[in-house]
């Protein structure tokens, strides 16, 4: 899977409920079933960028893309709820990552890799702003994206009040909160980790349970966003292995 292109693709991936990541549209094209495509896409709440038809030209050289081309995701989706439901059928306390607008597909891939390790139940990303489940994605994580529920839904700040109120906490990761090895990552938690460079924004950290931090030494005083995953990860499993 990847990008796809055409008016006729494009339309009958939608009609489909094909999982689509972004359509492209070359800017001045109004006719045809390009309104069936505008509509389709609003529906599903599918993100419509304009751009210069040399854009397209690039993407698909020697191609009839017909001003229109999308993105498509290189794995289906999962309802969030599937993945809760599916840990605790296994008679599991539910282990997930939620990640807060990550851009960089190696890093969400990696995170995959940290993810299918551990044994964690699943990832969740937002439909905004961050990197979907990408070609790049999907080689970064090296044959993890086959076996890690991902789930992509509109409002992060939302989904974290609703895990709460099914008895999940949930650990934001940053600098300023406690050593890991001196919070309980027992028992059902989501740990949040934030964008590149950004990290978790104001409303994501404040609706958190508490805020968790990875002791270093060195002078550098930040991690990789999927380093700092993997590591947090781990300390979650050392615990409940511990605990065992």
């Amino acid at each position: 899977m990847g990008d796809i292109f055409g008016r006729n693709p494009v339309l009958e991936a939608l009609k489909s409920k094909r999982t689509i990541n972004k359509i492209w549209l070359a800017k001045g094209e109004q006719k045809g079933s390009v309104h069936e495509i505008l509509a389709l896409a609003k529906e599903q709440k599918i993100t419509v960028q304009s751009v210069e038809r040399s854009k397209l030209d690039k993407m698909f050289p020697h191609e009839n893309h017909q001003g229109v081309a999308a993105s498509v995701a290189s794995a289906d989706y999962v309802d969030w709820q599937d993945i809760v439901h599916a840990a605790k059928a296994k008679g599991e306390d539910p282990l997930l990552v939620i990640l807060d607008e990550l851009e960089d597909p190696h890093n969400l891939g990696a995170i995959l890799r940290s993810v299918d390790a551990v044994g964690a139940h699943g990832v969740i990303i937002p439909k905004r702003r961050a990197v979907p489940l990408t070609d790049g994605v999907a080689k970064a994580s090296a044959g993890a994206i086959e076996h890690v529920p991902v789930a992509r839904v509109g409002n992060i700040v939302q989904v974290i009040g609703e895990l709460k109120k099914q008895g999940i906490w949930v650990a934001g990761a940053s600098m300023h909160g406690q050593y890991m090895h001196k919070q309980d990552l027992t028992g059902p938690l989501a740990i949040v980790i934030g964008s590149e460079g950004k990290g978790l924004g104001k409303l994501v950290s404040e609706s958190c349970d508490y805020i968790v931090s990875i002791p270093m030494e060195g002078k550098i005083n930040s991690l990789n966003a999927s380093v700092a995953a993997g590591v947090l990860l781990y300390e979650a499993y050392r615990q409940r292995k511990a605990g065992n």
